[in-house]
């Protein structure tokens, strides 16, 4: 084990540097030939990053855990991660591994695409990740962890396990299945029956349970797998579906009060709840990387703070917006602030 939490919530699992090249137009590859572009984002990023950034600016201090190699990306990882405010960087080196990097093509006003080298999270399995003094533990991306995922998915269950063993609530957020990758050949379908009941709070996007589950989208999709992945043992499942929104089904009474310190806290209102938002409207595009997590963080936030359902829904989807135009979400925190209000009741 590395280290000992110092606060209510950890955020581990997948870190890596985005590679963010600016577009002036489109993005072309074609063999041989020459385009221009603008100049190159350099940031840490991955699941870790982003949802642990955007949770410290909701007001919620994490520390953040993760694996990085012994090179130059992983001194900007470590670097840019300690420098974000409310977020204190645990991260462990190793030497059998390059930092994982994504190369971000997102020409302007289009949705990204990721050249994505998983490096070091190759190697991160759970073992190192100490939940001790964790309120809410947040494991992010196992599909880009391929060694947690691999047995069947047992050394997720078993660290999912040993969270709630520590006493905390746990929250896993997916990530698109790769077919190409090392992951890609895992049978999610069995990882997910595996791990559920040891998942409090599970935060999918419908694309990461389409490719994980190799089904083809539908009319109706979102609600069926929520109530499948209840069935399978989720506390809480929230499925953001692009431009339709976000969708969020709540277990009955029983399985919310085993679900750790955060959801035995929750109200009544939270037992069997269903609530769906339509995604809140930007003014500008800023990226839509890390968006999903930003969701992910304002949902978490809300459920740490005892929000009902549709506050709780609603955050997510201030946090998405807000990390849309400027990359983080201290707009939600300013705008409540400035209001008066606590951020769940913004809008």
């Amino acid at each position: 084990m590395h280290g000992r939490a110092v606060g209510d919530v950890l955020v581990a699992g997948h870190i890596c540097v985005d590679l963010v090249p600016e577009f002036p137009g489109a993005a072309r590859v074609e063999p041989g030939a020459l385009f221009n572009v603008g100049a190159l984002g350099i940031r840490v990023g991955g699941s870790i990053a982003n949802t642990g950034s955007a949770l410290a600016g909701l007001g919620v201090p994490v520390r953040a855990h993760g694996l990085v190699g012994d090179d130059a990306l992983g001194a900007i990882a470590r670097d840019q991660l300690s420098a974000i405010d409310g977020v204190q960087a645990d991260l462990v080196t190793t030497r059998d591994h390059a930092t994982s990097y994504s190369i971000v093509v997102q020409p302007r006003g289009e949705d990204r695409s990721f050249w994505h080298h998983t490096g070091a999270n190759d190697a991160f399995d759970g073992t190192t990740l100490d939940p001790t003094g964790a309120r809410l533990v947040h494991l992010g991306y196992p599909p880009l962890l391929p060694g947690i995922a691999a047995d069947g998915g047992a050394p997720l269950a078993a660290t999912l396990a040993a969270s709630k063993e520590a006493g905390a609530t746990t929250s896993l957020d997916l990530a698109v299945v790769d077919e190409a990758s090392r992951a890609g050949g895992y049978d999610w379908n069995s990882i997910l029956t595996e791990v559920l009941p040891h998942t409090d709070v599970l935060t999918p996007s419908l694309d990461d349970l389409i490719s994980a589950l190799r089904i083809a989208p539908r009319t109706g999709l979102a609600d069926e797998l929520a109530e499948d992945l209840l069935a399978r043992g989720a506390g809480i499942v929230a499925i953001s579906v692009g431009e339709e929104g976000l969708l969020l089904r709540a277990a009955g009474a029983e399985r919310l009060a085993r679900g750790g310190p955060v959801l035995r806290a929750l109200g009544a209102e939270w037992a069997g709840a269903r609530v769906r938002v339509d995604p809140v409207p930007v003014d500008r595009l800023g990226t839509t990387n890390g968006a999903g997590d930003a969701a992910t963080a304002g949902l978490l936030a809300g459920l740490l703070r005892g929000a009902p359902p549709a506050a709780a829904v609603k955050l997510a989807t201030w946090a998405a917006a807000d990390w849309i135009e400027s990359s983080s979400c201290s707009g939600v925190r300013i705008a409540a602030r400035a209001s008066g209000l606590t951020p769940w009741a913004r809008g």
